[in-house]
C-alpha cells in the first residue's frame, strides 16, 4: 500500500466539471493497492497518516497531525502508485491490486480514517472515476508512504 500525503491549504476533487468534494487546511492523500498488500495494512496507513506530524508548531518546527490541528483529510484512489519503472520508459502496472478488491481496500482506508477523525473531516474522490484534483500544497510538503 502506498499513499502520497500532501499537507495543503485547499484541495478539491472535479468530475464532470463539477466540485465533488473539497477540503480546507489539511491533508491530500493519493493512495494505491499493490496485490499483495494485505487488509492489516490499512489500519496501520490510516494512523499513520491521521497522526503523522507534518503541521507546524508556533516556532515553525513539524509538531502537530491533521487531528491535533482539527484539519481535513481528501482521500483518492490513484492505482498509478504501483506503476513500475525499472525498465523501458512505460510504467508497468502488473503489480497493482485488481479492482474488485482494491476498492474494497479503498472503502475500508476511508473507512478508518473517518473512525479516527470524524465523519465530517473526510472527504473522497470517487474510485475508478477520471477526475481532476486541485490542490494548494502548504509548504510544499510532500511525505510518500509504503506498506510492505
Amino acid at each position: 500500500m502506498k499513499c502520497c500525503v500532501q499537507r495543503v491549504q485547499s484541495a478539491y476533487v472535479e468530475i464532470d466539471k463539477k466540485i465533488y468534494s473539497e477540503i480546507g487546511q489539511g491533508l491530500l492523500i493519493l493512495t494505491g493497492f499493490l496485490k499483495n498488500d494485505e487488509e492489516s495494512f490499512i489500519d496501520y496507513m490510516a494512523k499513520k497518516v491521521c497522526g503523522l506530524r507534518i503541521f507546524e508548531n508556533e516556532n515553525g518546527k513539524m509538531d502537530f497531525s491533521v487531528q491535533d490541528i482539527g484539519g481535513e483529510i481528501l482521500i483518492v484512489s490513484q492505482f498509478t502508485l504501483a506503476g513500475d519503472t525499472k525498465k523501458g520508459m512505460r510504467p508497468d502496472f502488473t503489480s497493482s491490486m485488481p479492482p474488485d478488491t482494491a476498492i474494497k481496500y479503498y472503502e475500508k482506508f476511508i473507512y478508518k480514517c473517518k473512525e479516527i477523525l470524524g465523519q465530517d473531516k473526510v472527504k473522497t474522490g470517487i474510485f475508478g472515476a477520471k477526475m481532476k484534483i486541485g490542490l494548494v500544497n502548504n509548504g510544499p510538503v510532500t511525505i510518500i508512504l509504503e506498506k510492505k
